[in-house]
């Protein structure tokens, strides 16, 4: 072949691999060109609640009556498939009820008929718990690790909750995982670093204690069956090499931890053992270092900050008190870290009230991005709210949302920070660029609003409480979190820019 053909079609190859990688590029570019008309997001952070409880009868999603019976049927702490599920147990009230079937149940049909407006006994979510109840995708040991027996197999009709029609109307997330395994206390600090807390030299006594095979040792009271009880476990607040899994109090106020007496009344008594102030990079600070407005918004803020600057020995009012107003102080991650610290101009410029929120939705002044988190008693968390109250409330903040001058150019995306201890059957994404040793845990609810979301859609694109930071990321060019997980989505399939 003379050297003139093969200079031709050398030519030839290298412009069509040039017109291939265009054409490759082109809907990256026209989805980052869409991405631009959306001018503000919202991040709406409700707590703890499965796919499947909630979600679980919604028409066309991978639901219940997609569950095969190996994804169902619990066993016991030795592997034997139980013959019933434990009884459904409550510290406060007691034996509830027992005699269940090996299934997922109806909470709200007989023999409980307790409705979407009661509330229900908590259940035990925790880092190691959740761990061993997923059991490596199995998903059979949820009841014989919960402190609520046959509780964690339930679900609702959620067709009755304002939010259905929200999720019917535009996009429902079907595949979407919670971050970190465990309680609200790690996932709020997974939604906003995508990182696990540290404490350096932290007593022994704060820590959990694993035996060889790497889950929680036992008491030797322990029952030996879930049907005879709750395990007792020798768990704690951190792991043996000092990450913060559990929940663990702010290092300034509101925290559960009062001030030192005679201390500054904006920090939590050392002596108390709150987390270090800790410095990971925050969604926060990427998006203030590309000059992006936001904020960190929180039911009963003010009142929680005045309630924790009180004398070291005065009765909480607000702080954990689960009377309206309340808030639970584990679920402001923003508040543990040093460049929000009190006196800080971060702290008094992104972290804000509620009702600073509702001004700002109605003014027109919502910032780029905005996180939204409801006071105690409308966060839907079982043991100390109900579901309706809290979807209600997220339903007519949606609602003003769309009747403000911001609504035209705004996503909002509705989602749980955990799964509450409650079963699911769709077992977390695992290997490379997707499982860690901090999760991602259960299949939780999430919901793509907006102008721009495809309309009565499901979204099986695989995410997890990561994806939302992809998507504030992509959507601002900020510098990426490194704990962002490489494979979880990054939201994207949730909207149809053509539309509009």
């Amino acid at each position: 072949m003379n050297l003139r053909l093969v200079y031709k079609l050398s030519t030839i190859a290298l412009c069509c691999h040039a017109a291939f990688a265009l054409a490759e590029g082109a809907p990256d570019r026209e989805i980052d060109a869409g991405l631009k008309r959306i001018e503000h997001i919202v991040v709406i952070y409700a707590e703890n609640r499965s796919f499947d409880n909630l979600y679980g009868l919604f028409p066309g999603a991978n639901g219940i009556s997609r569950a095969k019976q190996a994804e169902f049927t619990q066993t016991d702490h030795d592997g034997r498939i139980l013959p019933r599920l434990p009884k459904v147990w409550s510290d406060k009230a007691g034996l509830i009820k027992g005699d269940l079937p090996n299934r997922p149940f109806r909470l709200d049909e007989p023999p409980f008929n307790q409705g979407l407006d009661v509330k229900t006994p908590d259940l035990v979510h925790r880092y190691y718990q959740n761990i061993e109840q997923i059991n490596g995708g199995k998903l059979d040991r949820y009841a014989a690790l919960s402190d609520a027996g046959g509780l964690t197999m339930s679900y609702y009709d959620g067709s009755k909750m304002p939010m259905w029609k929200y999720a019917k109307e535009y996009v429902l997330a079907d595949n979407f995982f919670m971050a970190a395994f465990g309680g609200s206390f790690l996932n709020h600090f997974w939604l906003v670093c995508a990182c696990t807390p540290y404490f350096p030299d932290a007593p022994d006594k704060l820590k959990a204690q694993l035996g060889q095979d790497g889950k929680l040792k036992r008491h030797t009271e322990s029952p030996a069956s879930a049907l005879d009880g709750p395990p007792k476990l020798y768990d704690n607040e951190l792991t043996p090499d000092g990450y913060a899994v559990n929940t663990m109090q702010p290092p300034y106020q509101p925290s559960r931890v009062p001030p030192a007496p005679g201390g500054d009344p904006r920090y939590a008594d050392a002596h108390g053992h709150p987390l270090p102030p800790q410095n990971f990079t925050t969604i926060g600070d990427t998006l203030s270092a590309k000059g992006v407005s936001w904020a960190w918004y929180a039911g009963a803020w003010q009142t929680a900050l005045a309630d924790g600057m009180q004398a070291s020995d005065a009765r909480r009012q607000v702080i954990y008190s689960r009377k309206m107003p309340s808030l639970e102080a584990h679920h402001q991650p923003l508040n543990y870290f040093a460049r929000f610290a009190p006196g800080t101009p971060d702290r008094e410029r992104h972290l804000k009230d509620g009702s600073e929120f509702i001004k700002a939705i109605e003014s027109g002044k919502l910032p780029q991005v905005a996180f939204y988190k409801p006071e105690s008693s409308l966060n839907e968390h079982p043991g100390y709210a109900d579901v309706l109250s809290g979807d209600a409330h997220i339903a007519q903040l949606i609602a003003k949302l769309q009747a403000s001058p911001a609504w035209a150019k705004t996503a909002i995306i509705v989602t749980y920070d955990e799964n509450g201890g409650l079963w699911d059957h769709v077992p977390p994404p695992a290997g490379e660029g997707w499982s860690d040793r901090w999760g991602p845990g259960t299949r939780i609810p999430a919901i793509i609003i907006s102008p721009f979301a495809k309309r009565g859609y499901i979204d099986s694109t695989p995410y997890d409480t990561t994806s939302i930071l992809k998507f504030i990321t992509r959507r601002f060019g900020l510098e990426p979190l490194p704990g962002v997980r490489k494979n979880a989505g990054d939201m994207v399939n949730a909207f149809d820019f053509g539309r509009r």
